[in-house]
């Protein structure tokens, strides 16, 4: 049976083990390098539920749940979508590698493509690796990573929210994993 609740019965229901194995989840890993804003981290938390995302990494010195201000933002869907707090950034992505997994960081830089092209170069599993409100992705990440990619910004604002660059390249992603379905290897 597949789980299906508004805010109201989010924020106060959590899962069972056998509800939460239930979510069949997308080959997508969202890793947040020093995002400090809990509504951030609040609303991160609700569009990798509503994408079905492997899992979060939260890194650096920051909130993490339990946390009320996180809570609020996620509307309780910090208890539904698997999650792990870590020292760093490029440590989590270093680890992922070792698994094969595609890291794409979102970043305004000389080595970025366009989000428009991503779907013709993401291959799965793949991380998407978000940073500071204030100081963007973490050098060592980008060095790390194998896709750098950034959203047009066609007003005076040099850069769109954490959260919102976030769900545009989620649903990139999400877009190249529907034109190129992903099965995972069988365990022998």
């Amino acid at each position: 049976m597949l789980y299906k609740l508004g805010a109201k019965d989010l924020r106060k229901t959590k899962p069972t083990p056998e509800t939460f194995q239930t979510i069949k989840r997308n080959p997508i890993y969202l890793v947040l390098d020093r995002v400090i804003d809990t509504y951030n981290i609040g609303s991160l938390f609700r569009l990798s539920d509503a994408t079905a995302i492997e899992k979060i990494y939260i890194c650096g010195d920051t909130e993490y749940p339990p946390s009320s201000r996180i809570h609020k933002a996620a509307v309780g869907t910090e208890e539904w979508v698997p999650w792990e707090k870590k020292d760093n950034a490029g440590g989590v992505i270093k680890e992922l590698k070792q698994k094969g997994v595609q890291i794409i960081a979102v970043e305004q830089s000389p080595n970025s493509i366009s989000y428009s092209l991503l779907p013709t170069k993401i291959s799965f599993p793949c991380a998407i690796v978000v940073g500071n409100e204030t100081d963007g992705v973490s050098k060592e990440a980008l060095d790390l990573a194998d896709i750098v990619t950034e959203l047009p910004m066609f007003g005076v604002n040099k850069s769109f929210n954490v959260w919102g660059s976030a769900a545009v390249i989620v649903y990139k992603v999400i877009e190249a994993l529907i034109l190129k379905p992903y099965f995972p290897k069988k365990k022998v």
